[in-house]
């Protein structure tokens, strides 16, 4: 990636703006109700893994070198989407509530496209931000969190999850022959706590109380607090419960695609509590080329681990010898993962011949299922 001229950028750019198709059909299937629902998820889930069925994957690898200067038209729709976001949700949490023309289950069916907008799209677009270091961005990412209530992902993620991926310590990691949806509950019920001890920690370090203002909790809780009275505010109690809905919907596809991501795969324990160094095997990878415009390169995650501050343009894809592939982008895997005899089909090959491929000196798996530290070398 070597462009010097500002057309250039932006063409180069253009394709992830791609996820900008999803507020027109928000507005369309709340104007029709009926079918129109399903367009939302039809535009992004189903239309871009069509398109990587006719354009198979992206192997090319960018500069990792290239200067913020040619990022900019990358990094912009990042900045850009959180007014959007907000006020396509608001829009609808006002109008919803008192549209005449769609009966109840029809307004529901509306907040699960907005939902779709707001996780597939703005939990992701959070998720690129919280990783830079300016403050501007880290407040975007803040804010989109709190808009499906679930700030507490950027301590779960940037102190538990990156340190311990593959670890039992990292309760994102999924674990072999776990279904989602005994992983789903057991991660809301576990994230929350993980990051409030990660951030309990971090204070106690500078010898100060987790009640202390400089907690994150005090902005997560005072931001979304916001966001719940807003929506009560504009919309009544069902534009409150049709918030609460599309947050539901938005933190389910971040964990789907959380479960999707490392299903399986564990790091090795070195012994003294240590694990080995996080390398790009330590994720599913998948260079596939529409998914990835939707999803600003989430699925290049191999290396996202290997280098996190790495800014979406320019990470890398590997050759399965270097990383394990997924077969299909997220979206199709994450519709395999809601049904959990298909995805075990599907996966449990994949994650035993992984296994093989890059820890063949290990026999016995029995005590990584168990949350136990095997000995690390032949048995």
């Amino acid at each position: 990636m070597a462009p010097t001229d500002t057309a250039i950028d932006f063409r180069h750019a253009a394709p992830f703006w791609a996820s900008l198709i999803v507020i027109p059909l928000v507005f369309l299937s709340a104007t029709y109700g009926g079918w129109a629902i399903v367009l939302p998820l039809a535009g992004t889930w189903w239309a871009f893994s069509a398109l990587d069925r006719l354009l198979g994957r992206n192997t090319d690898n960018p500069d990792p070198n290239a200067t913020d200067a040619h990022l900019y038209w990358y990094s912009l729709i990042t900045w850009v989407w959180l007014p959007i976001q907000i006020v396509t949700l608001y829009t609808m949490i006002a109008w919803i509530p008192r549209a005449e023309h769609l009966v109840l289950w029809e307004k529901f069916g509306v907040f699960l496209g907005v939902g779709v907008m707001s996780g597939s799209i703005g939990i992701v677009y959070a998720h690129e931000l919280m990783h830079q270091k300016d403050r501007f961005e880290r407040w975007l990412a803040d804010l989109l969190l709190a808009s499906v209530l679930y700030s507490h992902f950027r301590t779960e993620h940037l102190l538990v999850h990156h340190p311990w991926v593959g670890t039992r310590r990292d309760a994102v990691s999924a674990r072999y022959n776990e279904g989602f949806h005994r992983y789903f509950f057991r991660v809301l019920r576990e994230g929350l706590v993980s990051a409030w001890r990660a951030e309990r920690a971090m204070l106690a370090r500078r010898d100060l109380s987790p009640w202390d203002g400089a907690n994150p909790f005090w902005r997560y809780w005072a931001l979304q607090g916001g966001a719940l009275l807003l929506a009560l505010v504009i919309g009544g109690w069902l534009g409150l419960a049709l918030f609460l809905f599309q947050a539901f919907v938005a933190i389910w596809q971040l964990e789907l695609t959380n479960y999707v991501e490392h299903y399986g795969l564990v790091r090795k324990y070195m012994g003294d509590g240590k694990y080995e160094p996080v390398r790009p095997h330590h994720s599913w990878n998948a260079d596939h080329m529409a998914t990835n415009w939707l999803l600003i390169n989430l699925q290049r995650h191999s290396d996202h681990h290997y280098k996190p501050a790495r800014r979406f343009p320019l990470l890398q894809t590997y050759e399965e010898t270097q990383a394990p592939q997924l077969p299909f982008g997220y979206p199709v895997m994450a519709m395999a993962a809601m049904v959990p005899p298909v995805w075990r089909r599907m996966m449990n090959p994949r994650v035993r011949h992984w296994r093989r491929q890059y820890y063949p000196e290990i026999e016995d798996w029995g005590p990584y299922k168990r949350g136990e530290h095997p000995v690390p070398g032949p048995r």
